[in-house]
């Protein structure tokens, strides 16, 4: 049962698709303050509350406060509150011993919005608006006669997956292992990558090209010198079954002569500031202006940019800094070159030594630069700030229409890193500039299903980090991982270590590892379809599945993986194994390659499992199964799950 309530006067989203009928008073267990612009609810002393979509810490987000507006964060610390995305869905989930049931709700306005879930005292749950201008779904309980009459999380979670709408299926090619880098500069760099993947005999389906491929940063530019002729060079590494992805960014280049600036100021295509005329920011190029993609002829004049690249032969994009991240607003830029005068021979104290630091490191993003410029929106003029959210997702939004139009019997690769409910409906998303970091691999296997809660299917984070030098034992366990989730990218920071698997001293280990995940792609990528066309999740933590045993509620680094399968990744240096814990006996398939394995009965309870690097262990459930496909060096070689018949795992 679903019931929509409304605070204040909200903004239109478009991100619920199903018309609901609004209910008259507030949320039921709720209560408003309207001075403090808070809702607010006592929690049971043990519940847990899920969701939020791509977020730091756990899987039970209770005990933190959590920032809804779209960051630009390449910092994911605990001591975070906002990251890429602003996914307001969340299910509470009261212990039996009180008299509070299961919920969902969703939170929908575009606008900052802070989720307290027991932070500042222990036992509330307050949401916290800039702007008390919102509408509230709640989400309850009840018997699912499409899911074999369940009740419970993820009767709760696919309701509210029906009102948001399908979400997007990436082509099976997607699927394939990914390579990219900031940056590969040129053709040559490019071939020496797909021939060392071919040398070693690792699967490959797709390069990444990251902002250099362009001229001087501008969108849809391709850099003449580097790629001479783009269109051959595309149908060449087609010719070797592999895809190139490029990346598209928000900002627009603002240079006399740049068709597309020049398009923009005659369409009136860009955001205004206070005074009327086009904002200025910078980004990759320096000077830019931000399209305003919350205007519907924006979306579409900018979608069909898209064409241009595709005409060359692309068929795969990932959008990229549409938060939108500022690196500084020419007018705040001024400002600070003011004020560093007054620092000349000056006696720098701690306090204005510190003042001197904020004053360049306060120029990225800015808060006061989010309330400088407005769109134009379902006939409003809206201040950014109020519709921060919305951003990204129109962005991707624009390309999504456009490939309709473009391509409509081809299904395109799409994902964005910033995200808004309802943006699922058009593209996947990556988690954003992550760390090679033991604790940020913990942190992309949790946070999967909190993405797949509010619709975001065909996710992953950067394989083996963005930032900092791995580890050739971290890239391995982050491989393990990384074999099971949508998107399979290996993908780092210029500056940091060279991590192509190639370059690794034990590239037999990653060649088996690769491998194995073409092996799985049959039953992932059917299992991913069936998940999106029922409205379902992909991965699901234990709590979701056994809601009446205690002890898989603590269980925060295991995950089911479709309908048959179970995984336990290791995420700890040095470590040769793990505890599980399984809730009911399980068959455990320990693969060292997709033909190299072995396979015992695990009973329900603890367990020590050992898995050294390289080893994959898969806990297959009662009564499914899993197929293996032989590997193959690309996609567009595999069979489909149903011809399979070699290597069949029955639990």
């Amino acid at each position: 049962m679903i019931r929509k309530y409304r605070i204040g006067t909200p903004i239109e989203t478009d991100s619920v698709v199903e018309k609901i009928k609004l209910s008259s008073g507030m949320v039921p267990g709720w209560e408003f303050d309207e001075k403090k612009k808070t809702l607010s609810m006592r929690m049971d002393a043990d519940a847990a509350v899920y969701g939020l979509g791509v977020q730091v810490r756990g899987i039970n987000k209770r005990g933190w406060h959590y920032v809804s507006f779209c960051a630009d964060e390449p910092h994911h610390e605990e001591g975070k509150t906002s990251l890429y995305g602003a996914n307001n869905f969340f299910v509470y989930v009261p212990s039996d011993k009180g008299d509070q049931r299961r919920f969902g709700m969703y939170v929908d306005t575009p606008g900052r919005v802070e989720f307290d879930i027991g932070f500042y005292n222990k036992d509330m749950f307050q949401v916290i608006f800039d702007e008390a201008d919102a509408y509230t779904y709640l989400i309850e309980e009840e018997d699912d006669p499409d899911n074999n009459g369940a009740s419970g999380i993820l009767s709760i979670v696919r309701q509210f997956r029906r009102i948001i709408g399908r979400s997007y299926i990436a082509p099976r090619w997607a699927f394939g292992f990914g390579q990219s880098r900031w940056s590969y500069m040129n053709e040559d760099e490019v071939r020496e990558v797909a021939d060392a993947y071919d040398r070693t005999g690792i699967p490959l389906d797709s390069i990444y090209l990251d902002i250099d491929y362009m001229e001087r940063y501008k969108d849809f530019t391709v850099s003449e010198e580097n790629f001479p002729d783009f269109p051959a060079f595309v149908s060449e590494m087609k010719n070797r079954g592999l895809h190139l992805v490029p990346i598209i960014d928000a900002g627009v280049k603002i240079e006399k002569g740049y068709d597309v600036y020049e398009e923009g100021i005659a369409g009136d295509h860009f955001v205004k500031d206070g005074k009327g005329s086009p904002f200025t920011a910078a980004v990759w190029p320096g000077r830019v202006h931000f399209p305003d993609f919350l205007k519907e002829d924006t979306r579409r004049w900018f979608g069909e940019k898209y064409r241009r690249l595709m005409d060359a032969g692309i068929d795969g994009f990932w959008n990229d800094m549409n938060e939108p991240a500022i690196f500084y607003s020419e007018e705040h830029l001024a400002e600070v070159f003011e004020k560093l005068d007054t620092y000349k021979d000056k006696n720098l104290d701690i306090h204005s030594f510190f003042e001197l630091q904020g004053l360049i490191g306060g120029l990225c993003n800015r808060e006061e630069d989010y309330r400088s410029f407005y769109h134009e929106y379902k006939g409003e003029r809206l201040r950014h700030d109020r519709v921060h959210n919305l951003y990204g997702f129109n962005m991707t939004r624009a390309a999504g229409e456009a490939f309709e139009r473009i391509a409509p019997d081809s299904r395109p690769l799409l994902f964005s890193r910033a995200s808004y409910i309802g943006m699922h409906r058009y593209a996947g998303i990556w988690t954003g500039d992550n760390m090679s970091w033991w604790s940020h691999l913990l942190l992309s296997i949790q946070q999967l299903p909190g993405l797949n809660m509010c619709g975001f299917l065909f996710a992953g984070s950067d394989i083996g980090g963005f930032g900092g030098d791995v580890t050739e034992e971290l890239m391995i366990r982050w491989v393990s991982f990384g074999i099971f989730t949508p998107l399979f990218r290996n993908h780092s920071a210029m500056g940091t270590r060279r991590q192509e698997l190639f370059r690794f001293n034990d590239t037999e280990t990653m060649r088996r590892l690769v491998e194995l995940r073409y092996a799985l792609i049959p039953y992932l990528y059917s299992e991913y379809v069936r998940a999106a066309e029922q409205d379902e999740m992909l991965f699901r933590p234990l709590s979701f599945e056994y809601e009446n045993d205690p002890r898989a509620a603590g269980v925060e680094d295991e995950l089911f993986v479709g309908r048959s399968i179970m995984i336990a990744p290791v995420y700890t240096q040095n470590a040769r194994g793990r505890y599980v814990y399984l809730p009911e006996e399980m068959k455990l398939v320990r693969f060292r390659s997709f033909s190299d394995y072995d396979e015992e009965w695990l009973s329900a309870g603890d367990h020590f499992l050992k898995a050294e690097p390289g080893e994959v262990p898969v806990f297959i459930r009662k009564g499914c199964e899993l197929r293996l496909a032989e590997p193959v060096m690309r996609t567009s070689e595999l069979p489909e799950y149903d011809e399979l018949d070699k290597y069949v795992f029955r639990g």
